[in-house]
């Protein structure tokens, strides 16, 4: 039930190593598998910004043609900016609330509320120029804003993964203690507070605590690696008996089926994956992307380093701009560090291969089968892994499933 809070402080403390809150973003033009977060990809360019409304409203001034959107603390969304927001992929003025704000708000402006003071926003794009256009600022300093500082972090060491440990539990207190008890569930700030962690207190368990908590962090890390990798929730499988899978189980973006908290599958996502908004879930014909996880061959088992795999696309990939498999760490869930820096194949690419029918065959595995190095992703032997598999532009026959890919084949 704290994963996502976890996710953020975590995620929050290395946007921070590279400046202070709402006047700077971290900028990827190109992510590569050094980089310690949950499931990206090589193919668009990346920012994100940590925002802080404690000391009043904040200013963002989206470019156009991105995709973007900020969540809070908790990891619950608050407003798409962009292609999928209200200004429709042409740019525009963003106005973000604190909890606490009253009163009248400022015209010509997008306008959200968020129930925390901390927020998250990430931005994907294909256009350098246009998102250097990106500017955030206090409403209170509108008038001579400061300078927006855009940092290129390529090459440099980033984590954002959540601890394990005991740790987990400290991560979690640093959020409490930053928000008000209004941002979350009385129910969840009394379990909380049933193990230490309360607003205002200090938490200091002793020895004793300290290692069942230790041992339950153990634990709840075990049982959300199950939750991901062996998932017995009911629509989890993409197609019947097969080793495709959604990330997103249950097609809300709160986790509500009919009432009811999807709690296991919203633990799932946190684990996997980062960013919550509406438009993941509410899909568009030839619009945003689609993506689904490969965790298993044809047999239902996990994929092994040392081992070589083959996936088959019929003729007609059902992607109006390209399509792209991405290689994952099943540790970590981020990249798979290997001699390839970028653990990715995208049809975008003119060297990839396709059949004389139309069709492709793309392998996995720690060598290259000869006369397939365009269509192949390295692995490491003694290390599993797991991919994504993504359309950009889907098209009908993506979500009618007239289409869809074979199944992960062991060849070798």
């Amino acid at each position: 039930m704290t994963t996502p809070g976890a996710s953020l402080v975590a995620f929050r403390e290395g946007i921070r190593e590279f400046g202070p809150d709402n006047t700077t973003g971290i900028l990827w033009t190109r992510m590569d598998s050094e980089v310690l977060l949950l499931t990206p990809n090589t193919t668009v360019i990346y920012v994100f910004v940590w925002l802080d409304t404690k000391e009043g409203p904040v200013v963002v001034e989206a470019p156009p043609n991105v995709l973007s959107f900020i969540d809070d603390f908790w990891f619950r969304y608050v407003t798409d900016i962009g292609k999928a927001g209200p200004d429709k992929g042409k740019g525009g003025k963003y106005l973000l609330l604190p909890p606490d704000h009253e009163g009248s708000t400022p015209e010509g402006f997008f306008t959200s509320k968020s129930p925390t003071y901390g927020n998250w926003l990430v931005m994907r794009g294909s256009n350098l120029d246009e998102i250097k256009q990106l500017r955030i600022y206090p409403l209170a300093e509108a008038d001579n804003p400061p300078a927006f500082n855009l940092v290129n972090v390529e090459m440099e060491p980033f984590n954002t993964l959540h601890r394990t440990d005991y740790s987990y539990f400290e991560e979690i207190d640093k959020l409490i203690q930053e928000e008000h008890n209004e941002a979350q569930s009385p129910e969840i700030l009394g379990l909380l507070a049933s193990i230490g962690i309360e607003k205002g207190k200090e938490f200091k368990p002793n020895d004793s605590k300290k290692k069942i908590l230790t041992e339950a962090a153990a634990v709840g890390g075990a049982a959300s690696r199950v939750m991901l990798y062996r998932s017995r929730e009911e629509g989890a499988q993409v197609y019947p008996d097969s080793g495709w899978e959604h990330p997103w189980i249950g097609g809300s973006s709160t986790f509500d089926n009919d009432g009811v908290r999807l709690l296991d599958a919203r633990t799932r996502f946190h684990y996997y994956a980062t960013g919550i908004t509406p438009a993941m879930v509410n899909p568009v014909v030839g619009k945003g992307s689609q993506y689904i996880a490969g965790l298993r061959d044809k047999d239902g088992k996990p994929f092994d380093g040392a081992k070589t795999y083959k996936v088959h696309l019929p003729k007609n990939v059902p992607a109006k701009d390209f399509w792209a498999f991405t290689l994952y760490d099943v540790q970590t869930r981020s990249m798979l560090q290997t001699d390839q820096k970028f653990p990715e194949i995208a049809s975008k690419n003119a060297e990839v291969q396709q059949n004389e029918d139309g069709s492709y065959d793309v392998y996995f595995g720690p060598e290259a089968p000869e006369g397939k190095e365009a269509n192949w992703i390295q692995t490491i032997p003694g290390k599993g892994w797991h991919m994504l598999f993504r359309l950009y532009g889907p098209e009908q026959a993506w979500f009618d499933k007239t289409w869809r890919p074979g199944e992960v084949e062991l060849i070798n």
